[in-house]
């Protein structure tokens, strides 16, 4: 029986509830789906994946636009005793692809609320990689009785060109390699202001970020998502800054990649600038994104937490 790749998540969702459909059609989605795994449901119905392990303060961690909670996978071991709660947005890793105008950091920031709800929790403190980072003050913003404080990987409330077209440039389209391997390789070469990094670690985030297929790797999230992503770049964003000034009346810590090409040290200055009492930590030989469980990032994260407990 022929089986028929799904461009759009209409069909991969509807394939995830018929057998016999889902016999016939590859969704990336569905590769990582299972019956067992914990999802709450958002307001309009779409099941959403997460984790939540240990106890003690809670800490929602939200990935970058096209990442999932595996990010948070390195990290884990080196936190102190904490209660760890990682979600998937919508239409990335295991959770449900909902279309393209759902894509937006309103609509996720309305979700993560859902899942502190769903969890019974009042309030929690926020790691933001990059767009987690945007949500997180946001939320800082719109809920500030629901966030403890912030910690901002790489992330601030001025977001330069240089690194959007960047993303533009990748956003929702499938590897040209064929295989982790050749994944692997090309991430070390291709990855911008990234320097020493071991070619295991490549290789890591080769298999956490792309699919093996017989058709070759393909995205671990709905392609939709490119659309969103343009769509945003073309919409009036308002200024940020505001959202930031919020977030200091509680603790805050930012994570800089001293080579990254979204958040500038102008920028990182004037965010230490607006908020005196804010962690700073830059990473050296790293852009866009920092990995979080280096020397620099563990130390942001562990003095941030310190002021919490």
């Amino acid at each position: 029986m022929q089986r028929l790749v799904a461009p759009a998540s209409v069909l991969c969702r509807t394939a995830a509830h018929c057998p016999r459909l889902a016999s016939m059609v590859y969704c990336p989605r569905m590769l990582l789906k299972g019956p067992t795994m914990p999802h709450f449901t958002a307001s309009d119905g779409a099941s959403l994946f997460y984790t939540d392990t240990g106890h003690g303060i809670p800490l929602l961690c939200l990935a970058g636009l096209t990442r999932n909670s595996t990010d948070f996978d390195y990290v884990a071991p080196h936190l102190p005793p904490l209660r760890l709660i990682c979600m998937d947005y919508r239409g990335r890793g295991r959770s449900d692809w909902t279309g393209a105008e759902t894509y937006t950091v309103p609509q996720e920031a309305a979700d993560a609320l859902a899942l502190l709800d769903h969890l019974g929790l009042e309030s929690a403190a926020i790691l933001g990689t990059s767009r987690g980072g945007i949500i997180a003050l946001y939320l800082s913003a719109t809920a500030p009785e629901r966030v403890r404080g912030v910690i901002l990987n790489d992330v601030g409330p001025v977001l330069e060109p240089l690194g959007l077209d960047r993303i533009k440039e990748f956003i929702g389209r499938r590897p040209a390699a064929h295989s982790h391997a050749a994944a692997a390789v090309a991430l070390e070469h291709t990855a911008e202001g990234f320097a020493n990094v071991p070619p295991s670690r490549w290789m890591e985030e080769a298999k956490r970020h792309f699919i093996a297929t017989d058709q070759g790797l393909d995205i671990n999230y709905d392609p939709a998502l490119r659309q969103a992503f343009l769509d945003s770049l073309n919409a009036q964003t308002g200024d940020l800054w505001p959202l930031f000034d919020a977030a200091c009346a509680r603790p805050v810590a930012l994570i800089r990649g001293a080579n990254s090409d979204l958040l500038t040290q102008a920028t990182a200055d004037e965010m230490a600038s607006r908020c005196p009492a804010m962690i700073m930590e830059e990473v050296p030989d790293r852009g866009h994104i920092p990995f979080l469980d280096e020397a620099e990032s563990l130390r942001a994260i562990n003095r941030f937490l310190g002021h919490l407990i």
